[in-house]
Parts: C-alpha cells; structure tokens; sequence
C-alpha cells in the first residue's frame, strides 16, 4: 500500500463501518449514501490489497486484518480530532442518556454517589442501569447494547491484557475488595475460626448471576479434592443477605458488597479457610466510545465514586 496517496477519508469511512457494523447504519451517521460507503471499502481493500469486510446475515463481518487495523485507526483518527476540534462536554446544556451494565451490588455501591454527582452539577444526563448476567460483558459491548460494563470480569480482562493494543475494548480498576464468609448470628459455626471440615460440611448458598450453580469457591475447593453442598442458587446479593440472616446457609460475598445484602449488620463475618483470589471491580468500554467528552466524563465521575466507596468499605 502507498501510503502517500492514500485518500484519508478511506479511513475515516472504515472507522465508522467498523464502529457501526453495517453499511447502512454508517452511511447515516457518516451523511453518505450506502453505494458511497461501499465505493470507499472497495478503494481502500484495493490500497490495503486485502479484503477487510465480509457480507454476513448480520451485517459486514470484519476480518482478522481488519479487527487488527482498527485500533491502530481509531487512535490516530481520535488524536487528530483532539489536536484539530478539541470538543468538552455541558452536562448542564446536554441531555445524554447512559446504559450502564452492572449487578445489584455493584450499583448499590456505586450509583448513590454517582447520582448525588449529578445532582450536584445540575446535569442534564439520564441513566439506565441494565441487570448483568454474565461475568464476560465484551459481547455486550462490541454489540453496542451498553456504554459500560461494571463488575469483576476476570476472564474478560485477561483475555484484555492478552491482546494488548489490538483489543477493541478498555479498562479501568475501580477499587479491589476480598471475599468473605457470612453466616447468621448464633450460627453453629460463628463462635471460632472457620476451619475447612467445617466449612465443608456445612450447607451453602451461592450468587451466581448466569444461573449456574457451580462458582470461583468450588473450582477452588476442587483443587484441594473437597467439594460443598450446595442449597440454594441465587443471583442478587440482596436476596442471599435475607436468606443467610434466616437460616444455617453459609455464603461467600466480596466484603465491599455486604451492603448490598441489606442485612450487613446482622451478619457473622469469618475469614475463608482456604485461599481465594480477590475481587477487582474493574470499568469496561469499547474504544468506540473512548474518546466521546460525555463518556469520559461519565467514567471520571464513576472512577471517583469507586474510590470513595472503597475507602469507606
């Protein structure tokens, strides 16, 4: 490819069907009609020597060559537009709607203190937190169904980390927290340290927000050649607090999420009697939407509620 007679526009076109999966959806937003949008991906897979796109029932499928170009584009088009139209956002002259993605823990933690920075600004914004049931958000958002994912994603963040630069989503740590076990006062097993017989034979409640009633402390507990009965599955945090307050279930809950539970002050809190990873509450976004002046403004205002939400856990 020459690139010095490349025509840039080829990019700018690439960068939106990219972003927007069709060739119609893009043609809107790009103000062209959609033989214009095809015209421009045929000139630039003739420059690149490649095809970039396949025609699917879906929309245009990209292909490897095409998800490993994007990000290196969407880079250096986003540097461009800060460098020459430098944009902010007015939260009070603006009306921008957010869809955030997150389970009920998470959003009691975190959507008081976003609200009251809301208030405080007297910003237009409106925001739609959608129930998350699944610990691998990135089809979520490489389908544009939310602007955020919130949680602890740790598969989806080492497959992140893995593909480094080429990925087409980001991240930010918000805070880290641990895992507990909680049980009711007057509990058998609240009077002295957990031990790990214990533990084991006692009877369990699980969260587990696909449904499936196998989580992090059975793989764990495999590794040692033990196991637990599970009783009862659930998939809010609330819902396990009431539980566990009335009855002899035990539960592991991240000790930043007990308030969730609605029952924090009535619980037994006990260290596990066997090692678990911790808990990192991670930000997830796609790259299409990472240098957008509401998005960032979003995620600085909920970067800050995590911290002060971790440091008053």
């Amino acid at each position: 490819m020459n690139f010095r007679t490349l025509d840039l526009n080829l990019l700018r076109v690439f960068d939106t069907v990219m972003a927007e999966g069709s060739l119609t959806r893009a043609a809107a937003v790009l103000a062209m009609t959609q033989p214009a949008v095809s015209h421009a991906l045929k000139r630039l897979h003739e420059a690149v020597g490649e095809a970039l796109f396949i025609r699917s029932a879906h929309g245009m499928k990209p292909t490897p060559r095409a998800q490993a170009l994007w990000p290196q584009v969407r880079m250096a088009l986003g540097g461009l537009q800060q460098a020459l139209a430098p944009s902010t956002f007015n939260p009070r002259a603006e009306a921008v709607n957010f869809r955030l993605a997150m389970v009920d823990a998470t959003a009691v933690l975190l959507m008081p203190p976003l609200v009251q920075a809301i208030e405080a600004q007297q910003a237009l914004v409106n925001l739609r937190v959608l129930p998350l049931t699944t610990r691998d958000p990135r089809q979520l958002l490489e389908r544009g169904d939310a602007d955020l994912a919130v949680g602890h994603f740790p598969d989806a963040v080492a497959a992140l980390m893995a593909q480094g630069d080429a990925s087409t989503l980001r991240l930010h740590r918000l805070y880290d927290t641990r895992y507990v076990c909680v049980m009711r006062p007057g509990h058998p097993l609240a009077e002295a340290p957990l031990t790990l017989n214990a533990y084991c034979e006692a009877h369990h409640l699980l969260v587990s927000f696909s449904g499936r009633a196998h989580g992090f402390v059975d793989q764990a507990l495999a590794g040692l050649g033990r196991r637990r009965r599970i009783v009862l599955t659930v998939n809010q945090f609330y819902t396990a607090g009431q539980v566990v307050t009335g009855s002899d279930l035990l539960a592991v809950l991240p000790q930043s999420f007990l308030s969730a539970t609605g029952n924090q002050q009535a619980l037994v809190v006990r260290e596990l009697p066997f090692e678990l990873g911790g808990v990192q509450v991670e930000m997830l976004w796609h790259m299409r939407r990472d240098a957008e002046p509401a998005q960032r403004w979003l995620r600085a205002l909920l970067a800050q509620g995590g911290v002060d939400q971790v440091g008053a856990a």
